[in-house]
């Protein structure tokens, strides 16, 4: 066989195994998503059983290939107050495989989106003050790379987030239940 031909080959080989890859999630009930992963020829899920208030894509590690952060809403075995937690999720060979379920970030989180590798967060820290931080991932979890604005009101934090939020990615708002959009005082 020539090079010519065996090139060709070789590129056709290469290129119907890479798929089209699109992660979406679906509310089948007030207390059950499913995060979906479909392919040109297969679907993964991964069930949800609680409320999900965020749903954002893009390579939170690093690795080149596309993630997907989820807002949901629980306990966790290290926190037992409900509240709101980021789990991120990758794709490894069409199907969906959790890479962090976090408990938290630095404070009570309220709501988050990504950026360019990052996750920003608007973020409670007790005795009504607020701040808007950024993270990263680092090895195994997101790990703290500086605040944006720290010790303020909700109204301020919240300003500064969602100039943030709206330059930088779009929002939930295609699948999010508003019951579910933090006012902040929740």
């Amino acid at each position: 066989m020539s090079s010519e031909k065996l090139a060709l080959v070789l590129l056709l080989a290469l290129s119907s195994a890479v798929q089209a890859q699109t992660f979406d999630i679906e509310k089948r009930s007030d207390s059950l998503y499913v995060l979906t992963l479909a392919t040109d020829t297969t679907r993964s899920e991964w069930p949800l059983a609680y409320p999900a208030y965020q749903f954002q894509t893009g390579d939170v590690d690093g690795d080149g290939k596309e993630d997907v952060m989820v807002g949901v809403v629980k306990t966790t075995r290290y926190d037992p107050q409900v509240g709101r937690r980021i789990f991120i999720f990758k794709q490894k060979r069409g199907k969906i495989r959790p890479l962090w379920m976090g408990t938290r970030l630095g404070g009570q989180l309220i709501d988050f989106c990504y950026s360019d590798g990052t996750i920003i967060a608007l973020e409670g820290m007790g005795s009504h003050k607020y701040a808007v931080s950024q993270y990263e991932w680092d090895t195994f979890g997101m790990t703290y790379v500086q605040s944006f604005i720290r010790e303020t009101d909700y109204e301020n934090a919240y300003k500064i987030f969602n100039n943030y939020e709206k330059k930088h990615h779009p929002l939930f708002d295609a699948h999010a239940d508003p019951q579910h959009r933090s006012t902040g005082q929740d």
